[in-house]
């Protein structure tokens, strides 16, 4: 009898749209400055939606069949940790405070990018030589957020101003998109800008596959999620849909350091993770869910406590209460510049929302009683 092969599914991924990923990732978009990656995504979306619209913070949408009353979202956050200027040296040194949760152990010896007002800066964060640090051995002095400074090149206060650099200014660090082996990519803002990828590409497949939705569907690439969920609160209350579908990272418990029995076990490559939490509608999951085993996808399953830490409570909470559900992509070393994901993963978050999508209607029961 002869062998049989399954045949491999064909990538959604295409060279267009990858080269739109790495363009996105690689430029800077930090919460309260969002607009210049907006723009490469509405630009990149636009082909695939009826209309769209910018809300007063920079919040996103692209909508299809705005004149459906009953509404879904698709929803992710664009914007990604950095810091802020916070106090200039007379030596011309910078020292910062955080904009959102930006990891200060890994800041020493990264290049950064500063956004002045004449224009991008580059910069480093200084640390003392491993020869010359006070108070080496166990007492070794550790990174904090106040001993971290940034060296732009200039000597005096004077010549900081003179970049440009100003109180407030932003910086990003400046690594970008990479490929490792074995299917994996790297790279800063993976969080959650591989989420505001995934919604454009489900937003192109319904184009491409002339689908046709019984719903109003508003892609939400929402700003400020990284200091508390700020954006979505806001276009929330503007939209006020009937369903919500929230895509973001969540860690890969399967590295060094981290406890599973807290974390609970969830990997790079084994497909999206589906969160169980009181944000989370039950009856809702449960059609993802089915969506998942009816198309064969692989999902991984989690548990939160009082908050997902995501933009879901922000959808769920809103107006009279939405029907919300999170689906994550497993990611390792979150708020780092190596963040780590798998292909499979993208492919299969995307691949999850599109038929899910399909499977909504107006009539879905969602009601608990």
């Amino acid at each position: 009898m002869a062998k049989t092969t399954k045949a491999k599914q064909k990538s959604i991924v295409n060279d267009s749209s990858l080269l739109f990923l790495k363009n996105y990732l690689n430029n800077a978009s930090p919460t309260g400055f969002e607009s210049s990656g907006q723009k490469l995504w509405l630009n990149y979306i636009k082909p695939y939606i009826d209309t769209h619209f910018v809300d007063p913070y920079g919040t996103a949408v692209g909508v299809i069949n705005p004149d459906e009353k009953f509404k879904v979202v698709i929803e992710a956050h664009a914007d990604e940790i950095s810091w802020f200027v916070n106090y200039i040296t007379n030596d011309g040194l910078i020292y910062l405070k955080r904009n959102g949760g930006v990891d200060h152990q890994i800041a020493p010896g990264k290049r950064v990018i500063i956004q002045g007002k004449k224009g991008l800066v580059k910069a480093v964060f200084g640390w003392p030589a491993i020869h010359t640090r006070i108070g080496g051995g166990e007492k070794e002095t550790q990174p904090k957020v106040e001993n971290l400074f940034l060296d732009c090149g200039a000597r005096s206060k004077k010549e900081v101003a003179a970049l440009g650099i100003h109180i407030g200014a932003v910086a990003t660090y400046e690594e970008g998109f990479d490929e490792l082996a074995y299917g994996y990519y790297i790279g800063r803002a993976m969080d959650n800008r591989i989420g505001g990828f995934m919604i454009a590409e489900v937003a192109r497949l319904l184009k491409e596959n002339k689908k046709k939705l019984p719903f109003g569907l508003y892609i939400v690439n929402a700003v400020q999620e990284e200091i508390g969920l700020r954006g979505a609160e806001m276009i929330a209350r503007r939209i006020k849909p009937d369903v919500a579908i929230i895509t973001d990272v969540t860690h890969d418990t399967t590295t060094p350091m981290i406890n599973k029995m807290i974390e609970g076990d969830v990997a790079c490559g084994k497909g999206p993770s589906l969160a169980y939490g009181p944000a989370v509608h039950n009856k809702l999951l449960d059609v993802v869910q089915k969506v998942a085993e009816d198309k064969k996808i692989p999902v991984q399953l989690r548990a939160v406590s009082r908050s997902t830490g995501t933009d879901t409570e922000s959808f769920a909470y809103a107006n009279d209460g939405c029907p919300s559900v999170l689906i994550s992509i497993p990611l390792r070393y979150m708020h780092t510049t190596v963040e780590m994901l798998h292909k499979d993963d993208i492919e299969n978050t995307i691949r999850l929302i599109y038929d899910t999508l399909l499977t909504l209607t107006p009539k879905t029961k969602l009601s608990y009683f």
